[in-house]
């Protein structure tokens, strides 16, 4: 009698076993310890924690500094990933590097280097001063460090795609004398739109939860440049674990279901490309 053929590849209860002991301890465990102090609040001090005006006023400037990073860094790492995957240049090894360097340093160093550069009387601040413009201690500050952290979700995220994507096909559009825009627009775009769309929802979730990078540039001050993550942090170092466990929760939250609304989209967009194969 013939064997039956092997399922899965040796050692898969091994292989599972082990993922599934660290997403417990990564992910799992920090979340049990985060809704055991939610446990000790009632939805009345639940709501009280997350409402207070100083919160809120750090909810406005974190999500209108989180849109603005990321819309910059949608056009500006799709320009990235495009120069990196379809051009060949000297030094383009250096600048591919250069894209994972926000991943690598840490957050605290960024911060640091773009408040000294961007102060009044830095080597960037000091050439925009005398045009009205200040980028340190505000809004702007804040944006700009988001923008820096989280940039290489974009470019790593489009530039795949369009190493995978042949040439010839824009090449073929302007052979038939389409524009350039026109070819860009009706073929490149909409194979790569789900990855620009994931990776600026990507850049979006991270600026929301940025906190290194941003409070040496910000000023942080109260209902002006203040962030969600400093709320959590200033709530911890009151010792009011329950309160920065309720803002932590909303964050999650929020994230979790921007990630999975990005998710359902992507799934129904490939559907509708592809005429419902998949």
């Amino acid at each position: 009698m013939r064997a039956r053929a092997a399922r899965v590849l040796p050692g898969f209860s091994l292989s599972l076993g082990v993922t599934l002991l660290f997403v417990s301890l990564i992910l799992l465990l920090p979340m049990t310890s985060l809704i055991g102090q939610l446990s000790t609040l009632s939805w009345s001090q639940y709501w009280a924690a997350i409402t207070d005006p100083r919160l809120i006023a750090s909810y406005r400037v974190t999500i209108l500094a989180a849109l603005a990073a990321s819309l910059f860094n949608a056009l500006f790492g799709l320009l990235m990933a495009w120069v990196l995957a379809r051009y060949t240049f000297p030094g383009k090894r250096i600048l591919d590097a250069l894209m994972d360097l926000p991943f690598a340093l840490p957050t605290a160093v960024a911060g640091i280097t773009l408040a000294t550069l961007y102060s009044r009387n830095g080597a960037v601040g000091s050439l925009l001063e005398p045009l009205g413009i200040e980028v340190a201690y505000t809004w702007l500050g804040i944006a700009l460090a988001m923008a820096f952290t989280s940039v290489p979700f974009v470019v790593r995220t489009v530039q795949p795609v369009l190493e995978d994507l042949p040439g010839q096909a824009d090449e073929a559009a302007l052979t038939l004398g389409a524009s350039n825009l026109y070819a860009f627009r009706r073929v490149i775009l909409p194979h790569i739109w789900p990855a620009v769309v994931t990776g600026t929802g990507l850049s979006f979730a991270r600026s929301l939860g940025e906190f290194g990078a941003v409070i040496f540039i910000a000023g942080n001050m109260p209902y002006r440049t203040e962030v969600v993550s400093l709320m959590m942090a200033t709530r911890l170092e009151e010792y009011d674990y329950a309160g920065a466990a309720a803002i932590a929760s909303l964050v999650m939250l929020v994230s979790l279901l921007l990630l999975l609304a990005i998710n359902l989209w992507q799934g129904r967009f490939y559907r509708r490309l592809h005429g419902g194969r998949h």
